[in-house]
């Protein structure tokens, strides 16, 4: 079964999205490098001074690779985000409740 990766991190949201506006090749060479690892969905999310990015993986090892893989891509994306401190990632398996909606599967 999949798992959830949850990326967070104090930083400006706008930041963010012109960094991503004006290096446009290097988002999506890392959207392919994941992908290339597995990965099956993808988001950036921003609110007041954060950032978080939520990820669906095959597997947590899937994830962990890619990220070791592309830190020196990385680290720069969130450096001109005004990132602060290290990310707060956390794996999330999915818990059976019987009260699924929405997520088709």
């Amino acid at each position: 079964m999949s798992v959830i990766i949850t990326i967070w991190v104090q930083g400006d949201p706008r930041k963010l999205e012109e960094y991503a506006g004006s290096n446009r090749e290097e988002m999506q060479a890392i959207v392919d490098s994941a992908k290339g690892h597995g990965l099956i969905a993808h988001r950036f999310y921003g609110a007041d001074g954060q950032i978080m990015v939520i990820d669906e993986w095959p597997d947590e090892q899937s994830f962990r690779s890619f990220f070791e893989e592309n830190q020196n891509r990385i680290g720069p994306l969130m450096q001109s985000a005004g990132a602060q401190g290290e990310p707060g990632i956390n794996v999330w398996t999915k818990l059976d409740t019987g009260d699924e909606f929405g997520w088709s599967g």
